[in-house]
């Protein structure tokens, strides 16, 4: 955890300096119709995407309020993150640790996302620090049906059959990787990407030698393989 307590991840990229602001719009698409002698009604509709906006400061030198994994990486490793995220063409995990000075946790926002898009900024009084406005958008999959349509000719009806389910959604079955957070353990990322955490063992075994010899002991900042099954 960071010393002002909050971590921001975006897929496995932990920012070294966590946003002092962070602003998350809730969307919705009700729509208020008027009625012939009845007034004003609100129609309830699904939800809309969730929109998420911060601002970033990316130090170009170590500071001992920043934080990094792996040692103090420049502005072009996250800047060339960014990019990636950006142009993967595939959606991400978006994932806030929240926790007290006193080490009590507080709640976390993990959100499957799409990066929209990235500003970066250059100002004299940042030194030769940058600051990166960055906006995301909530990720939900999808997936469309393709059907054929048969014409009866002596009944003079159609009939619609679906012949397959395509998905628009990424690949499940290719590999993946996951960000360890406060809470987790190896059954319930199980249970999250295979649907049964009985398969703990295929997440261990594929990161033995990131995890150790303890199965039971993962922490919050690991990244690990998710293998396809």
């Amino acid at each position: 955890m960071s010393k002002n307590g909050y971590d921001f991840y975006l897929g496995k990229c932990l920012l070294p300096v966590a946003p002092s602001k962070l602003t998350v719009n809730i969307n919705n698409a009700n729509q208020t119709v008027t009625l012939i002698n009845e007034g004003e009604i609100n129609v309830l509709k699904q939800a809309e995407l969730t929109d998420i906006s911060f601002e970033c400061m990316i130090p170009q030198m170590k500071y001992p309020f920043a934080v990094y994994k792996a040692g103090f990486k420049g502005a072009d490793y996250f800047l060339g993150c960014f990019e990636a995220l950006k142009t993967s063409g595939q959606p991400f995990q978006f994932i806030v640790c929240r926790g007290r000075p006193d080490g009590k946790r507080l709640f976390d926002t993990n959100m499957k996302v799409a990066m929209e898009d990235y500003k970066i900024i250059e100002d004299a009084d940042e030194g030769f620090d940058i600051v990166v406005q960055i906006k995301l958008k909530q990720w939900r999959d999808y997936g469309t049906k393709l059907v054929s349509i048969r014409f009866d000719t002596q009944r003079a009806q159609a009939s619609v059959e679906t012949e397959r389910e395509t998905t628009n959604a990424p690949d499940q079955n290719t590999p993946q990787t996951y960000t360890v957070v406060k809470g987790d353990c190896l059954w319930t990322i199980a249970k999250k990407f295979y649907g049964n955490g009985s398969k703990y063992t295929v997440i261990y075994d594929a990161n033995r030698s990131v995890i150790g010899g303890n199965p039971n002991l993962i922490y919050p900042g690991q990244v690990l393989n998710i293998p396809a099954v």
